[in-house]
């Protein structure tokens, strides 16, 4: 399986000056509430609600990824 990852979190500050495209207000928000972009290789992505569970949050994922490594990113 490959597997990479690329995270920038804070562009050049001249980034949105030379390309407006850079002040992108869609991206996601770090636990700081700056602005991430995250770029993930792998084999599947499902996108699920969290459900609540106790304390906590949960999320159901099919029996066939039991023992495989998952990331769980945020996205609103």
């Amino acid at each position: 399986m490959a597997e990479g990852k690329k995270i920038h979190r804070n562009p050049p500050s001249n980034a949105a000056v030379d390309r407006p495209e850079a002040a992108n207000t869609d991206l996601p928000k770090t636990v700081n509430g700056s602005q991430a972009k995250i770029e993930i290789f792998g084999e599947e992505m499902i996108e699920k609600r969290v459900k609540a569970s106790a304390n906590s949050g949960r999320v159901y994922l099919p029996p066939e990824w039991v023992g495989h490594k998952v990331k769980i990113i945020r996205i609103d």
